[in-house]
């Protein structure tokens, strides 16, 4: 369908994300016509795995179909635009559908339903480009009474009503037709590929028996991904989706036939529904589908997945087949030789993705039996995410009690990713059976289940002991359950809390010019929604891949090395010029101009000739006709390799000091630490590992490089936060002049720094293409193509040795920083030694002697490149992991120990730069007081105290981030103003728009300047022909630098007007700028803004490398399940100091997203590399960043008030980087909590816990009994599954 909609009805709104149904930015609604009931039905849907070819007979609705600017918006659209729920505006239609079709099946719901139907977009409501308000689709701010007196965010009073009248009908004629029609076999046909839907069991069962290797589709889920992605062909696919008996559901005595064709929605609906009708010991079974139901997959999956598809599916980690395998239900099958009925039984699964089936044999229903008085059945699960994850391990238990007794007549213990297929633990159960449920017993079950579910060390999947333990865990857990219904014992652990609570945003209260000082019209200060808002959530807005087709188009895929470390043989392209639609393949010997990029004197191939340093590096690209043609030529080439010896993914692989570096060494000193060593009172030498991390911007590279046709000039179509240096690097490589290359910017899908150095070089490859074939070109990178290529978040080892005081001074710290650089330079020297790691190893601590080495390291994985943040999330991890263990060893809380070591009056840096912490410390003493710090504190001991199994803790971090580049050169900006005769304003600047507002703001800034209302300021793209020579978007400093220049271009302009206005003071604007035009003046201004003179002079280790600090602090609770690892952020609260903010709106929404991408660095994010240095994760399956079910439970945000900053516009500050360090406070959270744990065990001062601090490494720490009882696999003794990177 997603084809469809983008090219041939030219419905863009609907946005390809990911091409796998994991992220949900592609939701549409699908609507049928039930004859048998006379109802039609409504759900979401996957665009980018719903078969075209499935769709006969329904209506589908996008985003365009609810309303659009062009008639009327719908108030789900009204909502999520003026609740501030759309930054980047790429995922907002995909969250809009989602809304919608929960509206159309229930106008009134609440707010699990709205969590439910978002859990889907786990991208796209995370906040990481969709900040404030992603929680308020419903209009809800506040509900306390005391906050209405205080400036809201947006008035929901001013919402249109949701009217279910006014939606859009079902088509008639498809009633019609679904009512009169008779079924009949509809067959499609494509190049390869022949789609057969039957509309009989009859004719299904013959077709299966003529063609038993021919999959049967009904969802897609499956075999959709691995078409697309494993480049899987199926020539003949079976669609049975109108065979009626699929779908039927028989009650009998005994329990339920469910058709296998149900969708697993509908499954547990029916299950929900059939729960209140029966006694509560005959729906055991029942209870536990349903809580495995809500938790497999999106809502956009379980509308199409089906019961029967899940089954035969027979994935190892199945979240179902455990369940139904342990609660003795079973399957009735057909074929040709007729009906039977298969146990769902240890036998049934064979191996992996095999079950005892035959390959002509058809799945009809699902028998699932009522349980019986005595019989107890409880599942469990653990996800790297709480929702919408494949589990790591998965089980169902069943025991059955005679009657009156506790001895155990039978019992089913089942469990998934513990092995290839669902597994069931036979000989634990017969420990269990005939046997009296005690804890003798069950001891003797834990050392059976530890010896009969072995995993070998180097088991696919990794996390071995995490798995092993889990087992132990979920026994012990189901042996609780059981007690308490035998009501032998009150313990019981409650399940994590969920609930949302109403949370704040505060801004701007006190001693700021209030509104009522202000000029009405003038916007600055005034939350104003996003200026794209109401087109983004209608799907009009328009990105990069939504430009239109041309005529000769052609599309670009990269070919890619497969090996990390290999000479370059022969490459071989002939098999795929002879295949349909491909046009040629672009090689290094194509490019005309310079066949390398050049980053801080080091080069990068542009596409590799003779030698691969990792796997994902481009050798050649093919162009086609379409991208599948493309797609399919890129499979065909063939290149030879001939392997080099050693290569190097691990920073420790040479030894400390003995790196492959790139001769990127930073070193900083201040005092003198040796002699200071030998004063302190106590010494403690520690290390931490932080991994890298995805940038998962929704929209992927996306370019269009369009010949014009004469003198070599070329239109750039591009999504990249730094337009000049794509101009550059296509000029140099098509060795012609800049002025020949214009580059287009309307807007980008998020960015986070992904989109400068990687994008300008695969822009280059495409222009290459474009003038090769003369014909336009376009290269949209695939989700894993884009995570393979272009790299992230720099990994990080550091060692730190501190001297301190017994009363919790620091006196002396040497740090040392090893980041992963990968196989090229990229921006590597700003984020390992020049700009960032070294400048803010202080943090907000005056440590008087401080010593700091970083070192960026060469490894055979894809270059590392800027990340939000740049090298500052590392740094001062490590710092305030130091602290931590600081306050650990001398036994005293850590935000004494941090209070302790602050900078405090007229302070300097270690680098000589004076600033005032006033603002910093406000910020800490304002969180404390917000929080509610020391009574909350009291409380989570007390909660520790009176549990065993779960735990709290708390946590309290300061941040003080250094706002704009070093390099002084980086910080200038200009902007050209129009005024036209009609009095609208056409504003341009070198800012690009990547969802942080800087159009929005620049409007304000222009609307102030002028005087004039936002309505008549527009801001159309950024482009190197009207403002050359632009700088980044990048380093929290876009709204100063080009604030700034639109700022001095605007005061021009409205000079200029000064002897009109004085001529007719009475006049409008309209009529000023007319008499203008006719006085001959100017009505266009060019502005400048040249930016702070910064600096930093390595050798004298001093200088000016930040205009001003941005300041803040965290406060997080969490609540960690101490047997799973699973961790639920209770509350946060956030305050931060920017000054005073020009869009709070804006801003708030910059500090929600920019926490949110913190908490998934620190806790949730992992790259997985294979020993051959291949990434594994490489989609939203396999890679999981936050979701709706990440937001804390309670979220508030403080800006802090009375706050002015001389250094930036209207005394504002940066705000897109430094919050995303305060993520970090759920780590330190979590580590409180694992601390309490491990002092149950008797375990106490500091201990190692890595970042991000994911449910195994936290379960691992809290050292359980069950943890312990795991034997560790010696190091070095087997290849493991992963590299710990």
């Amino acid at each position: 369908l997603m084809s469809l909609t983008v090219t041939s009805v030219r419905l863009t709104g609907t946005k390809y994300g990911c091409g796998g149904g994991g992220c949900g930015a592609c939701t549409v609604m699908v609507s049928r016509y039930q004859p048998a009931t006379k109802t039609i039905i409504h759900y979401s849907a996957n665009a980018c795995l719903l078969p075209l070819c499935q769709l006969h007979g329904a209506a589908v609705t996008t985003v365009e179909g609810i309303g659009s600017t062009k008639t009327r918006i719908h108030p789900v659209q009204e909502r999520i635009a003026k609740a501030h729920g759309s930054q980047c505006g790429f995922c907002t239609p995909g969250m809009v559908m989602s809304m919608y079709a929960l509206l159309r099946n229930k106008p009134h719901p609440t707010m699990e339903d709205i969590t439910q139907a978002l859990a889907g977009l786990c991208e796209a409501n995370c906040c990481q480009a969709n900040g404030a308000g992603d929680c308020c689709l419903n209009g809800e701010g506040s509900t306390d009474e005391s906050e209405h007196e205080k400036p809201q965010l947006f008035d929901k009073e001013e919402f249109l009503p949701l009217d279910p009248t006014q939606e859009l009908i079902f088509p008639p004629e498809l009633i019609l037709m679904a009512e009169t029609g008779n079924p009949e076999t509809l067959t499609f046909c494509g190049e390869r590929m022949r789609w057969v839907s039957p509309a009989s069991l009859e004719e299904l069962v013959q077709l299966k028996a003529s063609n038993p290797k021919a999959p049967l589709v009904m969802g897609n889920t499956n075999i959709g991904p691995d078409i697309k992605f494993k480049g899987v062909l199926h020539p003949l696919i079976i669609s049975p989706t109108r065979v009626m008996e699929l779908f039927e559901v028989t009650q009998t005595p005994q329990g339920v036939w469910v058709g296998a064709g149900c969708s697993l929605s509908e499954v547990r609906s029916l299950l929900q529904k059939l729960v209140p009708q029966f006694p509560e010991e005959k729906t055991e079974l029942f209870r536990a589908l349903i809580q495995q139901l809500g938790n497999l997959g999106s809502q956009q999956i379980r509308n199409v997945a089906s019961l029967g598809g899940n089954i035969m599916s027979a994935y190892p980690n199945s979240d179902l087949n455990p369940v139904l395998a342990a609660g003795n239900c079973k399957l009735s099958v057909i074929s040709t030789g007729g009906r039977r009925e298969v146990p769902l039984n240890p036998d049934f699964f064979v191996s992996f993705g095999k079950t005892i089936l035959k390959p002509e044999e058809i799945v009809v229903s699902v028998f699932v039996p009522f349980s019986r008085k005595g019989e107890f059945v409880r599942a469990f699960r653990q996800a790297p995410r709480k929702e919408s994850s494949f589990a790591t391990v998965t089980t169902a238990m069943r025991v059955f009690f005679s009657e009156g007794s506790r001895v155990v007549r039978d019992v089913s213990i089942y469990y998934g990713g513990m092995g290839p297929t669902t597994v069931s633990a036979t000989k634990t159960c017969a420990a269990l059976v005939t046997r009296p449920w005690d804890d003798e017993t069950l001891s003797r079950a834990y050392d059976v289940l530890l010896d009969e579910l072995v995993l070998p060390p180097s088991a696919p999947g990794g996390k071995v002991e995490f798995r092993r333990s889990l087992t132990l865990s979920f026994l012990f857990k189901f042996n609780l359950e059981v007690l308490q219904k035998l009501r032998e014992m009150k313990m019981q652990i409650q399940p994590l809390p969920r609930e949302i609570q109403p949370s704040l945003q505060e801004f701007q209260v006190r001693k700021y010019p209030s509104f009522k000082d202000q000029s009405v019209q003038d916007p600055v200060g005034r939350p104003i929604m996003h200026r794209s808002a109401i087109s983004q959530a209608t799907g009009e807005a328009v990105y990069c891949d939504d430009i239109p087709r041309t005529d000769g188009e052609l599309f670009l895929v990269l070919v890619t090395s497969s090996r990390a470390h290999a000479k370059i043989t022969g490459l071989d392209v002939s098999e795929a010029l002879r295949l349909p639609g491909v046009v040629d393949v672009i090689t290094a010997k194509d490019i005309p101009g310079k066949k390398v990029r050049t980053m801080f004197g080091y080069h990068e191939e542009l596409l590799a000739e003779s030698e691969v340093s990792c796997i994902g590096q481009m050798i050649c690209a093919v162009v086609a006709d379409t991208r599948a043609h493309a797609k399919r030529g890129a499979a065909a080439v063939k290149i030879s390799y001939e392997d080099l010896p050693d290569p190097v993914f691990t920073i420790e692989v040479c030894g400390v000091f003995c790196f492959s570096l790139f001769s990127i060494c930073g070193y900083f000193r201040i005092g003198n630490v040796t002699e200071a060593f030998e004063t302190v009172d106590q010494l403690y030498e520690g290390e931490i590992r932080m991994g890298g991390q995805e940038h998962f911007y929704m929209e992927t590279q996306s370019m269009l490089v369009v010949p014009v046709g004469e003198e070599t000039e070329f239109k750039v179509y591009v999504s990249t936060q730094w337009p000049t240096s794509t101009q550059d690097a296509i000029a140099e490589t098509l060795d012609i002049p800049s002025n020949r290359v214009t580059c287009h910017v309307k807007r980008m899908g998020g960015a986070f720094g992904g989109k400068v150095t990687k994008t300008a070089v695969l822009a280059s490859i495409t222009s290459v293409a474009a003038w090769k074939t003369n014909r336009a070109v376009r290269c949209v990178l695939e989700r894993g193509e884009d995570m393979l290529i272009t790299g992230g978040r720099h990994p990080i080892l550091a060692k730190y040795k501190v001297g301190f005081m017994n009363d919790g001074r620091i006196v002396a710290a040497d740090i040392e920083y090893y980041t992963n650089a990968g196989n090229t330079v990229d921006e590597s020297v700003l984020v390992g030694k020049i700009e960032k790691i070294l400048l803010h190893m202080d943090n907000a601590y005056n440590i008087p002697n401080l010593q700091g080495r970083a070192a960026a390291c060469r490894t055979n994985l894809p270059s590392n490149t800027a990340f939000r943040g740049f090298g500052v999330p590392q740094s001062i991890m490590v710092v305030e992991n130091m602290v931590n263990d600081v306050a650990v060893v001398l036994g005293r809380p850590a935000d004494q120990i941090r209070e302790i070591n602050m900078y405090k009056g007229p302070s300097v840096t270690h680098y000589k730069f004076e600033f005032s912490p006033e603002n910093m410390l406000r910020c800490w003493e304002e969180c404390k007081v917000k929080a509610d710090y020391s009574a909350r504190r009291r409380a989570v001991d007390q909660f520790n105290q009176q549990n065993r199994w779960k735990k709290r803790g708390m946590s309290i971090i300061p941040i003080k981030y250094g706002i704009a580049f070093a390099e002084s050169f980086l910080n200038q900006a200009a902007a050209l103003v129009h005024i036209y005769k009609d009095g609208s304003v056409l504003v341009t600047h070198g800012g690009t728009e990547m969802g942080q507002g800087i159009h929005t703001k620049m409007q304000q800034v222009a609307s102030r300047e002028l005087r004039i209302p936002p309505s008549k300021i527009y801001i159309s793209e950024t482009s190197t022909n009207t403002v050359p020579n632009t700088c980044p978007s990048a380093a929290s400093f876009g709204t100063d630098a080009n604030g700034m220049a639109v700022k001095n271009a605007c005061q021009t302009l409205y000079q200029r007007l000064e002897p009109v206005r004085q001529k007719d003071p009475k006049g409008s604007w309209e009529s000023w700028v007319n008499a203008a035009f006719f006085e001959k003046i100017s009505l266009s201004a060019t502005g400048f803004y040249r930016g702070p003179d910064l600096y930093m002079d390595w050798d004298k280790m001093e200088g000016q490398p930040y205009a001003y600090f941005t300041f803040g602090a965290c406060c997080c609770e969490v609540e960690l399940d101490c047997l799973t690892g699973d961790y639920r952020t209770v509350r946060t609260d956030i305050v931060v100091d920017i000054g005073r903010s020009v869009n709070p709106s804006v801003d708030i929404g910059q500090i929600e997203g920019a926490f949110m991408q913190g908490l998934g660095l620190y806790t949730l994010e992992e790259l997985k590399f294979s020993p051959s240095g291949l990434l594994y994760t490489r989609g939203p399956s396999q890679y999981k960043i936050p979701a709706v079910c990440d937001v804390p439970l309670r979220f508030n945000v403080y800006l802090l008030s009375d706050s002015h900053n001389p250094h930036a516009i209207y005394s504002s500050k940066g705000i897109g980087e430094p919050v995303l360090f305060l993520g970090s406070s759920v780590f330190f959270a979590i580590k409180d909590a694992v601390a309490a744990a491990r002092a149950e065990s008797g375990l106490v001062g500091p201990f190692s816990l890595d970042s991000p601090a994911t449910p195994e490494r936290a379960c691992l720490a809290c050292a359980s009994l069950f943890t312990q009882k795991i034997p560790a696999s010696k190091p070095g003794s087997y290849k493991p599954w992963a590299l710990n990177i």
